[in-house]
């Protein structure tokens, strides 16, 4: 099938009634011809694409129009651009102040039109000043400039200025749709309403898309189709993530983010949208702020309907973790984990309290979630899916509440009793009030598993038994990568004394540490092994031993000269330094 495609040039506007979203700047501008008060330096300045140059060339013609033309007589040879961009030097302006002194054969004023006049150089501005400060009277200037900022100001004081504002949605749809009628083209609102969001205001650039799609997806545009078209992420997904958001799933959340992934979307794009979506909710809040949602009415509605979910602190909160994590994700290294923890932070608001003197958002525990059965959630499609509506009480009917009674805060499953185990036990922060409590009840179930005292046995340790099991115990610490605590533990051989202390002398402090650090785990094998849970661990350091591991480099030279005599006439022999 042969691509349709549409003439954006075409649908052009040709008459200042046509100009789109410029009404004010077309009552001007008629007035002032009609009555012949028209300036002759004028500055169309406005963002891109918003039909500054085409206004500019609808005016040239118009101006020399007196009703006596023939049909179909547009006064080109009366019409001059000059694209500034690209010849913005002295001597292109020298050029075009030449050909203002001859006067037009046809019509009643030569038009110039300068566009992005602010690339034109300091000296050019400067060569063009003495011309439009006294221009002949059949010349006329239009300069158009998307930045209005870099022009001198004696020439903004020589101009008759009209700002020229970005195209609405409203408007822009209007238009599309009136093209697709043109067309014989059968076209959603929502699609028409992507095309002219994505445009960001530029009439032109929603016709380009319009071309692009037309010839994408033939005479049936859908939202489906056009977002497909311009890769961009349709709104439901961030419905659906609100949703997850709102309902403090975490898991599915992350499930879902992975999902956009694979769908090839950036994550930076992403959560720029999801922070789009929240100012969205936030407008909806208020009826006075409705009018700046720019969508369609099935998706305004979608809209009011989640924004009774939220409330404005939650929304402040998630605007400002989004803006957050858009600013830092062209500095982080790790993308996904950025927008990952956003998410986690989001679907926390509101659990705990944060800490005084933090920004962080305290995390929703993750033994909340265990024993839970995940679902992988569907793939982000741009089709339109079906969305549970959040329920904030799981257990209630939803026909027992009613619609104004504020919904109780979902309960929480307790955590499950933490096992204790004789031989490890577990770390316990002692910070506050609420941590020396638990680390005495810790302590406590700690000594109710442990036998009594009078029960554990004491059986007699022969030395050489002891000596066993504790290279033993130095061969798997060895063998299990703890090569620091086996060095320590092979330094001096074990002796017992007074037949239940086991005593080694080590020769440094940290060697010592490295041992006490371990003593636990070191114990308890050797008690278990020896059948004697009386025994204990005594470290002694020899301060003579210690003295001697550390070695001046006079030192070092003796010891090695004593070994190997060779090494002093190597020294003499090549003049060497210590």
């Amino acid at each position: 099938m042969e691509p349709f495609i549409v003439s954006a040039r075409k649908y052009r506007p040709q008459h200042f009634e046509d100009v789109v979203g410029q009404e004010a700047i077309t009552r001007t501008l008629t007035s002032a011809i009609e009555n012949n008060h028209l300036a002759q330096a004028l500055l169309f300045c406005g963002p891109r694409g918003v039909g500054k140059t085409t206004c500019a060339r609808i005016l040239a013609k118009k101006i020399n129009e007196d009703g006596s033309q023939k049909e179909g007589e547009d006064f080109a040879f009366n019409i001059f651009e000059l694209d500034a961009a690209s010849n913005n030097s002295v001597d292109d302006i020298r050029n075009l102040i030449d050909q203002v002194r001859i006067p037009p054969q046809v019509g009643k004023y030569k038009v110039y039109i300068i566009d992005e006049v602010h690339m034109l150089s300091q000296a050019a501005f400067n060569a063009f000043l003495k011309t439009l400060e006294e221009p002949p009277r059949h010349a006329i200037f239009i300069l158009a400039t998307t930045e209005k900022h870099k022009i001198i100001p004696t020439i903004l004081s020589r101009c008759q200025i009209f700002d020229f504002r970005r195209i609405t949605v409203g408007d822009a749809v209007k238009y599309l749709q009136y093209i697709a009628q043109e067309q014989g083209i059968t076209a959603e609102e929502d699609a028409l309403h992507i095309i002219a969001q994505k445009a960001d205001g530029a009439m032109r650039d929603a016709l380009s898309i319009f071309d692009r799609v037309v010839s994408f997806a033939g005479t049936t545009l859908t939202r489906k189709a056009v977002a497909e078209n311009l890769n961009v992420l349709d709104v439901e997904v961030y419905f659906r993530v609100t949703d997850l958001i709102l309902g403090q799933d975490i898991p599915g959340l992350l499930l879902y983010f992975n999902q956009v992934l694979s769908s090839g979307f950036e994550g930076h794009h992403f959560i720029s949208g999801l922070g789009s979506h929240f100012r969205d909710l936030m407008v909806c809040r208020d009826p006075q702020t409705v009018s700046l949602l720019e969508t369609s009415d099935n998706i305004k509605k979608q809209y009011l309907d989640q924004s009774r979910l939220t409330d404005s602190d939650f929304l402040l909160q998630a605007l400002e973790l989004t803006t957050q994590c858009e600013l830092n994700y062209k500095a982080s290294s790790n993308h996904r984990l950025l927008v990952e923890l956003c998410l986690m932070q989001l679907a926390s608001l509101g659990v705990h309290e944060k800490k005084k003197g933090t920004k962080a958002v305290p995390l929703i525990p993750a033994s909340q979630f265990r024993g839970q059965e995940r679902q992988t959630p569907a793939s982000p499609s741009n089709e339109a899916p079906t969305r549970p509506e959040p329920s904030l009480k799981e257990d209630a009917p939803a026909a027992e509440a009613a619609p104004d009674t504020p919904a109780e805060p979902e309960k929480r499953p307790k955590k499950p009793a933490i096992a204790v185990d004789h031989l490890r036990a577990e770390k316990v922060s002692a910070l506050s009030l609420s941590s020396i409590r638990a680390k005495k009840l810790h302590e406590a179930q700690k000594k109710a598993h442990l036998p009594a005292e009078e029960a554990l046995p004491e059986d007699a340790v022969p030395e050489e038994d002891l000596v066993r099991h504790w290279e033993t115990f130095t061969h798997r610490m060895e063998e299990n990568g703890r090569k620091i605590l086996a060095s320590s533990l092979a330094m001096d051989r074990p002796k017992l004394k007074e037949d239940c202390v086991i005593w080694i002398e080590l020769p440094n402090l940290t060697m010592k540490k490295e041992v006490e650090r371990e003593q636990q785990e070191l114990m308890g094998y050797l008690k278990k092994t020896l059948n004697n849970y009386s025994l204990q661990l005594r470290i002694t350091v020899n301060e003579e031993t210690a003295r001697q591991f550390a070695f001046t480099p006079e030192e070092k030279y003796q010891k090695l000269r004593e070994k190997n005599p060779a090494l002093d006439l190597l020294r003499k022999t090549f003049d060497l330094d210590l």
